[in-house]
C-alpha cells in the first residue's frame, strides 16, 4: 500500500509502485535457489562415500574437477566431505551421520552405499554412480522419471557381462569360467542368470564359488588345480568393491586370467577390463549436484546410462600367462598396455 501524509494524486502511480515491489520479492524469492551456492557466507555441503577400502572410486576425481570448472571452489562455496567405508554396515553409519548432519547432496558411489543412503533418507537428495542396474535395484522407478529422492549415472554391469565372456572366448580357449559370487548381495541372483545366458550360447561351464570374505576367497583360490578353470570373472558388485586388489593377486599368483570392469585393474594386471568409462561419469556426476544445488529435484532428473565402453588389454599379462591375443581384438582396444 502507497502511504503518504498528503493526498494521493495520481492513483495509478501507486498502483505501479506496489506492483513492481511486489514483481521484485517473487524475483529475489525465484532467484534465491538458482543462486544459493553463490550466496555471501553459504558454503554447498556436498558428502560422499564408497564402500572399498582398497581403492578410490575412479568417477571421484574427475567430479571434482568438474565441479571446481563449474565454479565451485571446495572450501569456499563447497564444502566436499569423502568418506571410503569397509563394508555395507560402515556405510549404513556414516549416511545416518550425514543425515544428522543436514548436508545439501549425498553422492553414493556402487550399490552398497546407494542402498545405505536410500534406507537412511528420503529427502536428502542422492546422486549415484558405479551402479549396476538402478531400476532392478529398486534406487529408481525409470531412467526417465526417477520418482524420489534418488538419480545418476548407470553402468548397466548386467549387460556388458555377456560382452566380457564373449571377449574372453576370443583370447583363451574357454570351457571352464570361475564365476566369483557374494550370496548375501541382492544383484547375485540377477547377473548369475545374465552370465548363465552367455555362457550357454557360448558352451562354457560355469563353475561358480561363493565368497563374503577374504578368507573364503583364499580358499577358493587354494582348492583349484592346474586345469580346473581357463579364466576368472568376478559377478557380485560386492566382491568387485570390496576385494577387487586381493582377487587380482590372488588370480595372478595361481595364473588364472581375469576379466574386469575398470582399466585400473587391467593396468595392475587382469588380462582386460571391459567397462564404462569412469572419468566421463565423475563429470556427468558434477552437472547432478550443480543443477540440484540450483534447485533440481531428483525425481526430475532422468537417469543418465555409461555413453562410453571402454576395452583395455594388458599385453604384459597376457605374455605372462602364454596367451597371445588376436591382433581383431587388439584392433578393437582403446588401450594396449605393453610390456
Amino acid at each position: 500500500m502507497c502511504v503518504s501524509s498528503e493526498p494521493v494524486r495520481n492513483p495509478g502511480v501507486c498502483a505501479r509502485r506496489v506492483g513492481l515491489a511486489v514483481i521484485l520479492a517473487v524475483c529475489a524469492f525465484t532467484v534465491l535457489p538458482d543462486a544459493w551456492a553463490q550466496r555471501s557466507g553459504s558454503i554447498a555441503r556436498v558428502a560422499l562415500f564408497h564402500v572399498g577400502l582398497d581403492h578410490d572410486p575412479p568417477g571421484l576425481a574427475p567430479l571434482r574437477e568438474s565441479l571446481k570448472r563449474l565454479g565451485y571452489e571446495e572450501g569456499h562455496t563447497i564444502r566436499l566431505d569423502y568418506r571410503n567405508q569397509a563394508d555395507e554396515n560402515a556405510a549404513q553409519k556414516t549416511a545416518r551421520a550425514f543425515v544428522g548432519e543436514r548436508v545439501d547432496v549425498i553422492v553414493a558411489f556402487e550399490d552398497q552405499a546407494v542402498r545405505a543412503a536410500q534406507m537412511a533418507t528420503s529427502q536428502i537428495p542422492v546422486v549415484f554412480a558405479h551402479v549396476s542396474d538402478p531400476v532392478a535395484a529398486g534406487f529408481v522407478k525409470s531412467f526417465a522419471h526417477p520418482g524420489a529422492n534418488l538419480t545418476g549415472v548407470a553402468d548397466y554391469v548386467g549387460e556388458l557381462q555377456e560382452k566380457r565372456v564373449q571377449i574372453f572366448s576370443e583370447m583363451v580357449q574357454l570351457r571352464r569360467l570361475l564365476a566369483l559370487v557374494d550370496p548375501t548381495d541382492p544383484a547375485t541372483s540377477r547377473l548369475m542368470a545374465d552370465l548363465s545366458r552367455a555362457a550357454l550360447q557360448l558352451k562354457i561351464q560355469l563353475v561358480e564359488r561363493q565368497a563374503t570374505s577374504e578368507a573364503d576367497l583364499t580358499k577358493i583360490f587354494a582348492s583349484l588345480k592346474k586345469g580346473n578353470v581357463d579364466a576368472a570373472i568376478i559377478v557380485s558388485p560386492k566382491l568387485v568393491t570390496n576385494f577387487p586388489a586381493l582377487i587380482l593377486r590372488l588370480s595372478l599368483a595361481h595364473q588364472i586370467p581375469l576379466a574386469s570392469h575398470r582399466r585400473e585393474v587391467a593396468a595392475q594386471g587382469a588380462l582386460f577390463s571391459y567397462g564404462p568409462n569412469y572419468p566421463e561419469i565423475g563429470r556427468s556426476l558434477a552437472g547432478y549436484v550443480d543443477r540440484i544445488l540450483k534447485g533440481a529435484k531428483p525425481a526430475d532428473l532422468p537417469v543418465e546410462q555409461a555413453a562410453r565402453l571402454d576395452l583395455v588389454i594388458n599385453l604384459k599379462t597376457a605374455k605372462a600367462l602364454g596367451l597371445t591375443i588376436p591382433q581383431s581384438i587388439l584392433l578393437r582396444a582403446d588401450q594396449v598396455i605393453d610390456p
